[in-house]
């Protein structure tokens, strides 16, 4: 009876470490991979909508010669023009 407790708490023991190593390999490799991943995906769709902006910028200059942006102090924009210096 005793060897049968004994090996009911090395096995306990033993799920129990397993269980510690496998919260602490998280913690450590897997968690910081995925965050890194998950930075760069948001990076990416930044960047790309940066590009898509000024794009849209140069097309809408392209097509009217002028772009109006909004600041955000009421009713206030910015006027972008397309800029020719005489030679």
């Amino acid at each position: 009876m005793a060897k049968e407790r004994k090996d009911v708490l090395v096995i306990a023991l033993v799920v129990v470490i397993i269980l510690l190593l496998g919260f602490i390999s998280y913690i450590f490799l897997i968690q910081p991979a995925i965050n890194a991943q998950v930075v760069s995906w948001a990076n990416k769709g930044y960047n790309q909508a940066q590009v898509d902006m000024i794009n849209s910028m140069l097309s809408q200059l392209q097509q009217k010669g002028y772009v109006l942006l909004p600041t955000g102090n009421g009713n206030e924009t910015i006027a972008l023009v397309v800029y020719q210096p005489q030679q």
